[in-house]
């Protein structure tokens, strides 16, 4: 089963860990492609950078995921565009802990927060970014 197919506010755990495992996929890559952009003098220190990137982004998606779903069970309203956008703020803010900046959690709260929550709008009302024009 997919993220979208299990019922808002339910199966907490399973959306935790489907929302984390794309998280790590999402580190992983990202990277790969910083190690080999900027290429570390070290072995060490290319395993630290993947390491560090890929825990960041695993840890973003886990709170992602705990943080809507049990706002959704916290607010009694599963299908609430709102439990997406404090999911997204809650990452931000764990962002800006991670970076030791104030600014950065307060943007990136405001950034995943409004971007979590019009994905889940988008997938409500149907919303197609490619394809065939509907007539």
């Amino acid at each position: 089963m997919g993220y979208w197919e299990l019922e808002e506010g339910r199966d907490c755990v399973q959306k935790t860990w489907i929302t984390t495992k794309i998280a790590t996929a999402i580190g992983l890559v990202g990277s790969a492609y910083h190690i080999v952009a900027f290429q570390p003098e070290t072995a060490v220190e290319a395993l630290q950078r993947a390491t560090s990137g890929t825990v960041t982004m695993a840890s973003l998606g886990a709170i992602f995921g705990m943080a809507t779903c049990l706002s959704a069970q916290a607010r009694d309203a599963p299908d609430d565009p709102l439990n997406y956008f404090i999911g997204g703020c809650s990452s931000g803010a764990f962002l800006g802990a991670r970076t030791h900046s104030a600014t950065t959690g307060v943007t990136a709260c405001i950034g995943l927060g409004t971007l979590a929550m019009f994905t889940k709008v988008a997938k409500m009302e149907g919303w197609k970014i490619s394809g065939p024009p509907r007539l």
